[in-house]
């Protein structure tokens, strides 16, 4: 049973908004308040829907238990009362997903790091078939993809490549991404046509704000040197690059995607910030699976997540059983969409089911 009390919190306070916003306020008010009315008002809608469809239940019981009731209104009310029930459970459904409470972390943008595995140069070439993978699906979504360094492999790809994912729910989507990713394909050196199989390492990191990190400059060593690589754009002669050693952690990061000193040092501030933050949320995740066993979104990175094989044209999940011959549409983005819907709504089920239990 759906808490009723807190439907009508959520009815009462979207009319109250709506009331404030038609009072005209400043325009940070207002931008605000537009942003928390769009965001109540489908489930607002779900709520008056599932409401209406109670009524119209309860109706039809209070003809059917009318002795008085004519025979042919009381078929009529017995067929339709099961197409009532149906949408009232579906609404209910609908209305328990909305309640969930949201990550915390889900509305940040991304640090999206991909490092080549097992594989050698597959594994380079690889990696980078995966970022152009969510660069297309990043531009589907209306999000900005930035790099922020990149260790190109031999024959294409990359050793390592990360970048940083600006738009509205990038974390929420993306961050079933992590874990290893394996390829299974014949490679275009291979002569014998045989199937080699290599891997990738995807990290989803939601970017952390100022207020979650707190960095000592004491703690940090700073080096500048030029930025390398075989020539063009990226290549000057000034010290722009950028190699920041967090002491403490251990943890090196070098940038050297910008032009400015300045702006790759806040690159790896801002990539620093974010690892330091994941690391502290992976504990707290530890801590709490050791408390309460089988909890969902450990963010375990060791594990297989997802094979996909080129000669069937095939992409399999394994942390859902999914399975879909549309290899090409996921690496082109546009499939992928469909394994991470999914996954949100596995992810979903796991968390009703333990808040039922």
């Amino acid at each position: 049973m759906l808490p009723q009390t807190k439907l009508d919190a959520l009815v009462t306070r979207h009319a109250t908004i709506e009331a404030d916003l038609a009072a005209q306020p400043d325009r940070q008010t207002y931008v605000k308040l537009s942003r928390e009315f769009a965001e109540l008002g489908p489930l607002v809608d779900t709520v008056k829907s599932y409401r209406a469809t109670i009524d119209e239940i309860a109706g039809l019981d209070a003809l059917l238990g009318d002795s008085s009731t004519e025979a042919e209104m009381r078929e009529l009310a017995a067929q339709e009362r099961p197409t009532l029930v149906a949408r009232r459970d579906r609404l209910e459904q609908q209305i328990k997903v909305a309640l969930i409470p949201k990550d915390a972390m889900d509305e940040r943008d991304v640090m999206l790091e991909i490092r080549a595995g097992t594989g050698g140069d597959e594994a380079a070439r690889f990696a980078g078939d995966l970022f152009r993978m969510y660069e297309r699906y990043a531009a589907r979504q209306g999000w900005k993809v930035e790099v922020v360094s990149a260790s190109e492999g031999t024959v294409g790809g990359y050793k390592e490549i990360i970048a940083e994912v600006h738009g509205r729910g990038a974390f929420a989507k993306l961050k079933y991404e992590s874990g290893v990713h394996r390829v299974q394909r014949v490679p275009a050196t291979e002569a014998s046509g045989r199937i080699h199989t290599s891997t990738a390492t995807v990290a989803v990191l939601p970017e952390a704000a100022d207020v979650d990190v707190t960095i000592n400059d004491a703690d940090l060593k700073i080096d500048t040197m030029r930025a390398g690589g075989a020539g063009g754009q990226h290549v000057n002669k000034t010290e722009s690059a950028v190699r920041l050693t967090h002491v403490p952690s251990g943890i090196v990061i070098v940038v050297q995607a910008e032009r400015s000193q300045h702006r790759n040092k806040a690159m790896a501030l801002s990539l620093l910030r974010a690892r330091l933050y994941d690391a502290e949320r992976r504990k707290r995740d530890a801590e709490r699976a050791a408390e309460r066993r089988g909890q969902v979104g450990s963010g375990d990175r060791s594990e297989r997540i997802r094979t996909y094989n080129f000669p069937q044209g095939r992409v399999t999940d394994h942390r859902i059983n999914l399975t879909m011959h549309k290899l090409p549409q996921v690496l082109e983005g546009e499939a992928l969409g469909e394994v991470v819907d999914a996954l949100v709504t596995d992810h979903q089920a796991s968390l009703l089911a333990a808040e039922e239990s």
